[in-house]
């Protein structure tokens, strides 16, 4: 059995975890509306066509906030259309995933399915074929109090009150040629800019969020972080960062690897932001919002045949990676990634949450399932709040086709209120377990409360409708703790939740 330890002390914090951080993405793309979250005729329909076994899965998520409704959706959407009665709302060609848009869920229904789902809505804005004004025009009917002309269309179209959404995105991948409105960084940057003011101007205790390049592989990335920056620094409030992995090469270790890829994304972009309030003098700190990130790459194939033979057609099967148990472990550690980063990404967005490369599957009239991602997020919502601990970890490392050094041990803690301390760890060694040692004397007596894993001997195994259970947690093979210090056996390629408790 192989060692590794880590040291964690109350007194070195990397800084308190918004709870923005566990967010998702529902965009009106694939099965993620029609036929994931809504579902009118079901069994399981509420009275408002939301299918409630979808909604359960989302709260055992425990989803603060969930970005709505684009994504590359969103660059071509007119709010307009989704607001009104159902009957009197147009279909449109959705340019960004070739399908129809039906309207039939808009901004009322989605925020009345979010309120029951337990979270804040992150309403993104059309800055590809629309610009400030109808930014500003969205904002004032969603969140101004009445007597205008677009919050008093609120109220006639059946809701009082506003919806006070806090947090906006600024539209989304600007840079990326498959975009509609595709800008340089300096028109996006006015643009930003100039959507910023005005939606301010009409609710100024809203935050927004700027475009950052579209992938750190983009010819772009960078560059345009520092320009767009340079013309909307001191209107907003955060960075957008978007990543995915794959394995299509079936290098399981080196797959495993690519948090490490997520990690420097982050510091690159970090290092951008300051670099620009240095030039600017300023005293205001940018932050990110990770509003994109998961594993995507299985579903390709098959999106193409779908197109070759539905294009058009409503609320295609798109983009429904089944997901393996590989899949989880690369989702831990970029969980891992996210809480390592606490002090400077406070907002981030598994993309997406039902059916589009998602947590949580459905059968049109059929069940709800849990993907194998499903359970680290899960584990990480629950249990990683309160403050994000820095640790030093000694561990074996091993190379790899992109990376040298790649910890076997990924590991991060953080520190709850009531006093507990939650260890996340993946173990990428596909062999060998590992006796981690914990080193807790700074924080006093505690006990060990639970460990939770999750392994299968198959890297690929996967959870299907008829087998929803064949990845899932298990109890681990604990440990002890003594005098401050707990050995715990960490299972050969597993996520792993060590949880600590006051005795």
């Amino acid at each position: 059995m192989k060692k590794a330890s880590v040291i964690l002390d109350k007194d070195y914090q990397i800084g308190p975890i918004d709870p923005r951080l566990y967010g998702s993405f529902i965009e009106h793309l694939g099965r993620a509306v029609y036929g994931g979250i809504y579902e009118p005729g079901h069994p399981q329909a509420d009275e408002l066509g939301f299918r409630r076994d979808v909604l359960e899965m989302v709260r055992r998520l425990g989803v603060p906030i969930v970005r709505y409704p684009g994504g590359n959706f969103v660059s071509g959407f007119n709010w307009e259309d989704s607001v009104g009665p159902r009957d009197q709302r147009p279909k449109r060609l959705d340019l960004a995933w070739f399908t129809t848009e039906t309207n039939q869920v808009g901004l009322h229904e989605f925020c009345q399915w979010a309120k029951e789902a337990g979270s804040q809505v992150m309403y993104a804005v059309n800055l590809g074929t629309r610009g400030p004004e109808q930014a500003r025009d969205i904002v004032e009917y969603a969140n101004h109090k009445g007597g205008s002309k677009f919050s008093d269309m609120r109220i006639a179209n059946g809701h009082k009150e506003p919806f006070d959404i806090k947090l906006w995105c600024l539209g989304n991948e600007m840079d990326g040629p498959w975009q509609m409105g595709r800008k340089t960084a300096y028109e996006y940057g006015r643009t930003a800019n100039e959507a910023a003011k005005m939606m301010k101007w009409v609710d100024p205790s809203i935050q927004v969020v700027a475009c950052g390049s579209s992938s750190s592989e983009m010819p772009t990335f960078g560059d345009w972080e520092l320009t767009m920056l340079n013309e909307c620094y001191e209107n907003v409030d955060y960075v957008s960062l978007h990543r995915y992995y794959g394995n299509p090469t079936n290098d399981t270790p080196g797959f495993l690897a690519r948090a490490m890829d997520m990690d420097e994304f982050i510091h690159t972009v970090v290092s951008v932001c300051d670099a620009v309030k240095g030039k600017k003098h300023s005293k205001k700190t940018v932050d990110l919002s990770f509003d994109e990130w998961n594993v995507w790459y299985h579903s390709n194939q098959q999106d193409e045949e779908i197109w070759k033979r539905e294009k058009w057609g409503p609320a295609l099967p798109l983009l429904e990676d089944v997901y393996n148990f590989e899949d989880a472990l690369l989702v831990g550690s970029m969980l891992i990634t996210l809480l390592r980063n606490a002090d400077r990404v406070k907002v981030a967005c598994l993309a997406q949450l039902v059916n589009v490369i998602a947590p949580i599957m459905t059968r049109n009239g059929g069940g709800c399932w849990a993907q194998t991602i499903f359970y680290p997020f899960m584990h990480a919502s629950r249990y990683g709040r309160g403050v994000s601990l820095k640790t030093l970890v000694r561990t074996p490392t091993y190379d790899c086709k992109d990376y040298e050094n790649v910890p076997l041990i990924d590991t991060t803690a953080t520190l709850g209120d009531d006093g507990s301390i939650s260890v996340f760890c993946v173990n990428r060694d596909l062999q060998e377990d590992f006796a981690l040692d914990v080193d807790l004397r700074s924080f006093g007596q505690l006990r060990l409360a639970e460990h939770i894993v999750l392994h299968h001997d198959d890297v690929k195994a996967v959870n299907t409708e008829a087998d929803p259970d064949n990845v899932k947690p298990a109890a681990g093979p604990g440990g002890t703790v003594d005098g401050g210090r707990a050995q715990i056996r960490i299972p050969a390629l597993s996520w792993n939740v060590i949880r600590f408790e006051k005795p």
